[in-house]
Protein backbone atom coordinates (compact mmCIF):
# COMPACT_ATOMS: atom_id res chain seq x y z
CA UNK A 1 0.00 0.00 0.00
CA UNK A 2 1.43 3.00 -0.81
CA UNK A 3 1.58 6.43 1.56
CA UNK A 4 -0.73 8.17 -0.60
CA UNK A 5 -3.37 5.54 -0.17
CA UNK A 6 -2.86 5.40 3.40
CA UNK A 7 -3.63 9.02 3.58
CA UNK A 8 -6.43 8.79 2.01
CA UNK A 9 -7.54 6.23 3.47
CA UNK A 10 -7.15 7.51 7.16
CA UNK A 11 -8.77 10.50 5.74
CA UNK A 12 -11.80 8.92 4.69
CA UNK A 13 -12.61 7.05 8.40
CA UNK A 14 -12.03 10.64 10.22
CA UNK A 15 -14.74 12.66 7.89
CA UNK A 16 -16.69 9.24 7.66
CA UNK A 17 -16.91 8.39 11.62
CA UNK A 18 -17.84 12.22 12.09
CA UNK A 19 -20.36 12.01 9.83
CA UNK A 20 -21.91 8.90 11.52
CA UNK A 21 -22.01 10.55 14.45
CA UNK A 22 -23.57 14.05 13.42
CA UNK A 23 -26.20 13.05 11.43
CA UNK A 24 -26.67 9.32 12.53
CA UNK A 25 -25.60 8.08 8.72
CA UNK A 26 -22.87 5.81 9.18
CA UNK A 27 -20.66 7.57 6.04
CA UNK A 28 -21.82 4.88 3.38
CA UNK A 29 -22.58 7.67 1.32
CA UNK A 30 -19.29 9.47 1.54
CA UNK A 31 -17.17 6.12 1.21
CA UNK A 32 -18.79 3.76 -1.14
CA UNK A 33 -18.12 6.69 -3.97
CA UNK A 34 -14.53 7.10 -3.11
CA UNK A 35 -13.84 3.28 -2.28
CA UNK A 36 -15.57 2.26 -5.89
CA UNK A 37 -12.56 4.86 -6.76
CA UNK A 38 -9.58 3.42 -5.19
CA UNK A 39 -11.13 -0.55 -5.57
CA UNK A 40 -11.10 0.39 -9.53
CA UNK A 41 -7.07 1.07 -9.04
CA UNK A 42 -6.91 -1.90 -7.45
CA UNK A 43 -7.69 -3.99 -10.21
CA UNK A 44 -11.21 -4.75 -9.48
CA UNK A 45 -13.30 -4.48 -12.57
CA UNK A 46 -15.73 -1.66 -12.10
CA UNK A 47 -18.52 -3.79 -11.54
CA UNK A 48 -17.14 -5.55 -8.81
CA UNK A 49 -15.31 -2.69 -7.43
CA UNK A 50 -18.86 -0.81 -6.97
CA UNK A 51 -19.59 -4.02 -4.64
CA UNK A 52 -16.56 -4.63 -2.92
CA UNK A 53 -17.06 -0.53 -1.86
CA UNK A 54 -20.62 -1.55 -0.68
CA UNK A 55 -19.47 -4.27 1.74
CA UNK A 56 -16.52 -2.80 3.07
CA UNK A 57 -18.21 0.73 4.00
CA UNK A 58 -20.97 -1.68 5.76
CA UNK A 59 -17.89 -3.91 7.38
CA UNK A 60 -16.25 -0.16 9.11
CA UNK A 61 -19.91 0.64 10.02
CA UNK A 62 -20.05 -2.25 12.53
CA UNK A 63 -17.19 -0.14 14.51
CA UNK A 64 -18.27 3.19 13.46
CA UNK A 65 -22.19 2.96 14.72
CA UNK A 66 -20.94 1.17 18.24
CA UNK A 67 -18.65 4.27 18.86
CA UNK A 68 -20.98 6.56 17.82
CA UNK A 69 -24.04 4.89 19.58
CA UNK A 70 -22.43 4.99 22.70
CA UNK A 71 -21.90 8.19 22.88
CA UNK A 72 -25.60 9.42 22.35
CA UNK A 73 -26.65 7.15 24.94
CA UNK A 74 -24.51 8.72 27.43
CA UNK A 75 -26.82 11.51 26.78
CA UNK A 76 -29.96 9.33 27.10
CA UNK A 77 -31.00 10.24 23.07
CA UNK A 78 -31.42 7.07 21.89
CA UNK A 79 -35.00 5.44 21.78
CA UNK A 80 -34.18 1.54 22.42
CA UNK A 81 -38.16 0.84 22.29
CA UNK A 82 -38.11 1.85 18.55
CA UNK A 83 -35.03 -0.11 18.08
CA UNK A 84 -36.38 -3.34 19.45
CA UNK A 85 -39.08 -3.20 17.57
CA UNK A 86 -37.30 -2.13 14.11
CA UNK A 87 -34.43 -4.67 14.65
CA UNK A 88 -35.81 -7.95 13.55
CA UNK A 89 -37.34 -6.76 10.18
CA UNK A 90 -33.67 -4.89 9.87
CA UNK A 91 -32.06 -8.28 10.58
CA UNK A 92 -34.43 -10.01 7.92
CA UNK A 93 -34.51 -7.50 5.33
CA UNK A 94 -30.36 -7.07 5.60
CA UNK A 95 -30.06 -11.23 4.72
CA UNK A 96 -32.25 -10.64 1.95
CA UNK A 97 -30.55 -8.26 0.58
CA UNK A 98 -26.98 -9.01 1.06
CA UNK A 99 -27.21 -12.94 0.50
CA UNK A 100 -29.92 -12.61 -2.29
CA UNK A 101 -30.27 -9.55 -3.61
CA UNK A 102 -26.90 -8.24 -3.89
CA UNK A 103 -25.10 -11.00 -4.87
CA UNK A 104 -27.66 -11.28 -8.02
CA UNK A 105 -27.51 -7.64 -9.17
CA UNK A 106 -25.18 -6.84 -11.66
CA UNK A 107 -21.99 -4.17 -10.34
CA UNK A 108 -23.48 -1.60 -12.60
CA UNK A 109 -27.25 -1.93 -11.64
CA UNK A 110 -25.93 -1.61 -7.97
CA UNK A 111 -24.04 1.84 -8.93
CA UNK A 112 -27.09 3.07 -10.71
CA UNK A 113 -29.12 2.82 -7.87
CA UNK A 114 -26.59 3.85 -5.31
CA UNK A 115 -26.55 7.14 -7.36
CA UNK A 116 -30.13 7.49 -7.15
CA UNK A 117 -30.48 6.49 -3.69
CA UNK A 118 -28.05 9.40 -2.80
CA UNK A 119 -29.89 11.86 -4.99
CA UNK A 120 -33.12 11.37 -3.31
CA UNK A 121 -31.57 11.30 -0.45
CA UNK A 122 -29.77 14.44 -0.72
CA UNK A 123 -33.06 15.95 -2.25
CA UNK A 124 -34.81 15.25 1.16
CA UNK A 125 -32.35 16.66 3.24
CA UNK A 126 -32.73 20.03 1.21
CA UNK A 127 -36.41 19.96 1.18
CA UNK A 128 -36.81 19.45 4.98
CA UNK A 129 -40.14 18.25 5.23
CA UNK A 130 -41.97 18.73 8.54
CA UNK A 131 -44.65 15.75 9.86
CA UNK A 132 -47.88 16.03 10.59
CA UNK A 133 -48.38 16.82 14.57
CA UNK A 134 -50.75 13.51 14.49
CA UNK A 135 -48.24 11.87 13.22
CA UNK A 136 -47.02 8.59 15.22
CA UNK A 137 -44.96 5.38 14.90
CA UNK A 138 -46.52 2.51 13.47
CA UNK A 139 -47.33 -0.51 15.71
CA UNK A 140 -45.05 -3.92 16.14
CA UNK A 141 -46.29 -5.00 12.48
CA UNK A 142 -45.52 -1.90 10.70
CA UNK A 143 -42.33 -1.43 12.49
CA UNK A 144 -41.26 -5.00 11.03
CA UNK A 145 -41.73 -4.18 7.99
CA UNK A 146 -40.37 -0.80 7.81
CA UNK A 147 -37.33 -2.48 9.43
CA UNK A 148 -37.37 -4.69 6.25
CA UNK A 149 -37.20 -2.03 3.97
CA UNK A 150 -34.72 -0.15 5.66
CA UNK A 151 -32.38 -3.07 5.88
CA UNK A 152 -33.00 -4.30 2.58
CA UNK A 153 -32.07 -0.86 1.07
CA UNK A 154 -29.50 -0.31 3.56
CA UNK A 155 -27.53 -3.67 2.14
CA UNK A 156 -28.15 -2.51 -1.64
CA UNK A 157 -25.85 0.72 -0.84
CA UNK A 158 -23.68 -0.09 2.25
CA UNK A 159 -25.41 2.93 4.23
CA UNK A 160 -26.12 2.44 7.72
CA UNK A 161 -30.04 3.27 7.08
CA UNK A 162 -29.64 6.78 8.47
CA UNK A 163 -31.28 7.76 5.25
CA UNK A 164 -34.27 6.03 5.48
CA UNK A 165 -34.50 5.25 9.15
CA UNK A 166 -33.69 9.49 10.35
CA UNK A 167 -36.50 10.73 7.72
CA UNK A 168 -39.22 7.65 8.81
CA UNK A 169 -38.91 8.70 12.85
CA UNK A 170 -38.94 12.33 12.42
CA UNK A 171 -42.31 11.73 9.79
CA UNK A 172 -43.61 10.19 12.79
CA UNK A 173 -42.50 12.76 14.77
CA UNK A 174 -39.59 11.45 16.68
CA UNK A 175 -37.09 14.46 17.84
CA UNK A 176 -34.54 14.82 15.49
CA UNK A 177 -31.43 14.25 17.74
CA UNK A 178 -33.35 10.93 19.29
CA UNK A 179 -33.60 9.71 15.65
CA UNK A 180 -30.42 10.58 14.69
CA UNK A 181 -29.16 8.89 18.06
CA UNK A 182 -31.74 6.17 17.43
CA UNK A 183 -30.34 5.75 13.56
CA UNK A 184 -27.19 5.14 15.02
CA UNK A 185 -28.02 2.42 17.16
CA UNK A 186 -29.98 0.82 14.03
CA UNK A 187 -26.61 0.83 12.25
CA UNK A 188 -25.16 -1.94 14.20
CA UNK A 189 -27.85 -4.51 13.64
CA UNK A 190 -27.41 -3.43 9.91
CA UNK A 191 -24.16 -4.03 9.77
CA UNK A 192 -23.71 -7.03 11.15
CA UNK A 193 -25.74 -8.62 9.43
CA UNK A 194 -25.26 -7.81 6.22
CA UNK A 195 -21.41 -7.79 6.41
CA UNK A 196 -21.88 -11.74 6.95
CA UNK A 197 -23.62 -11.85 3.89
CA UNK A 198 -20.87 -10.02 2.20
CA UNK A 199 -18.60 -12.68 2.75
CA UNK A 200 -21.09 -15.62 2.30
CA UNK A 201 -22.28 -14.02 -1.42
CA UNK A 202 -18.48 -13.38 -2.12
CA UNK A 203 -16.77 -16.16 -0.67
CA UNK A 204 -16.62 -17.92 -4.22
CA UNK A 205 -16.18 -14.60 -6.41
CA UNK A 206 -12.87 -15.14 -8.52
CA UNK A 207 -10.54 -12.59 -9.19
CA UNK A 208 -10.71 -10.47 -5.79
CA UNK A 209 -7.74 -7.62 -4.84
CA UNK A 210 -5.49 -9.08 -2.41
CA UNK A 211 -6.55 -8.60 0.78
CA UNK A 212 -9.77 -9.23 0.58
CA UNK A 213 -12.26 -11.24 2.55
CA UNK A 214 -15.80 -12.06 0.58
CA UNK A 215 -16.46 -8.98 -0.92
CA UNK A 216 -14.56 -6.88 2.13
CA UNK A 217 -11.34 -5.08 1.36
CA UNK A 218 -9.93 -5.36 4.82
CA UNK A 219 -6.93 -3.21 4.52
CA UNK A 220 -9.40 -0.71 4.22
CA UNK A 221 -11.90 -1.60 6.97
CA UNK A 222 -8.81 -1.82 9.15
CA UNK A 223 -7.38 1.53 8.51
CA UNK A 224 -11.26 3.38 8.30
CA UNK A 225 -12.53 1.86 11.39
CA UNK A 226 -9.11 2.92 13.51
CA UNK A 227 -9.75 6.19 12.99
CA UNK A 228 -13.88 6.65 12.51
CA UNK A 229 -14.22 4.98 16.02
CA UNK A 230 -12.18 8.08 17.29
CA UNK A 231 -13.89 10.78 15.24
CA UNK A 232 -17.70 9.35 15.65
CA UNK A 233 -18.13 10.59 19.58
CA UNK A 234 -16.73 14.05 18.33
CA UNK A 235 -19.85 14.00 15.85
CA UNK A 236 -22.09 13.04 18.22
CA UNK A 237 -21.44 15.59 20.87
CA UNK A 238 -21.47 18.27 18.15
CA UNK A 239 -24.49 16.94 17.37
CA UNK A 240 -26.25 18.15 20.47
CA UNK A 241 -24.73 21.72 19.91
CA UNK A 242 -25.03 22.77 16.61
CA UNK A 243 -28.49 23.08 14.40
CA UNK A 244 -27.86 20.07 12.65
CA UNK A 245 -30.87 20.40 9.57
CA UNK A 246 -28.55 23.71 8.31
CA UNK A 247 -25.76 21.04 8.18
CA UNK A 248 -27.82 18.80 6.77
CA UNK A 249 -28.58 20.87 3.40
CA UNK A 250 -24.64 21.57 2.94
CA UNK A 251 -23.89 17.86 2.95
CA UNK A 252 -26.85 17.13 0.23
CA UNK A 253 -24.80 19.69 -1.84
CA UNK A 254 -22.08 17.17 -1.92
CA UNK A 255 -24.33 14.25 -1.99
CA UNK A 256 -25.23 15.15 -5.33
CA UNK A 257 -22.20 14.98 -7.03
CA UNK A 258 -21.30 11.60 -5.59
CA UNK A 259 -24.63 10.08 -6.53
CA UNK A 260 -23.70 11.84 -10.09
CA UNK A 261 -20.46 10.38 -10.32
CA UNK A 262 -21.96 7.05 -9.23
CA UNK A 263 -24.74 6.87 -11.81
CA UNK A 264 -21.34 7.82 -14.77
CA UNK A 265 -20.20 4.75 -13.08
CA UNK A 266 -23.08 2.66 -13.27
CA UNK A 267 -23.97 3.96 -16.86
CA UNK A 268 -20.83 3.55 -18.43
CA UNK A 269 -20.23 0.40 -17.20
Amino acid sequence: MTLYLFIVLVLMGAVSGFLAGLLGIGGGMIMVPFLTYILSGQGAGDGLAVKMAIATSMAVIVFTSMSSVRAHHKRGAVRWDIVVRLAPGIILGSLLGSIGVFSLLNGAYLAIFFGVFVAFSATQMLLNKKPAPSREMPGTAGQLVAGGAIGLISGLVGAGGGFISVPFMTWCNIAIHAAVATSAALGFPIAITNVAGYIISGWSVHDLPPGSFGYLWIPAVVLIASVSVFTAPLGARVAHRLPVTALKRVFACLLFVLAAYMLWKGITA
